[in-house]
């Protein structure tokens, strides 16, 4: 499997808005800009992943209470 999906956090300031998963980090991060405003920015959370194993880490920030579109 390939190693194409990024793990990441929407944050303003020091606060995360949203935790996520994307094939294309650029995009997601304009459209949470349209969403959370232009003050904000993605940074990426360790290296590229396979999609099952970025879906299992995605849950667990929700099981953590992170804000996700799970959670």
């Amino acid at each position: 499997m390939p190693r194409d999906t990024y793990k990441y956090h929407f944050k303003k300031g020091n606060r995360i808005v949203h935790t996520g998963i994307t094939n294309d980090l650029d995009r997601r991060e304009q459209e949470h800009k349209q969403t959370y405003g232009t003050s904000g920015h993605i940074k990426q959370v360790g290296h590229a992943a396979t999609r099952d194993a970025a879906l299992k880490w995605e849950g667990e920030q929700a099981e953590r209470g992170k804000p996700t579109r799970r959670g």
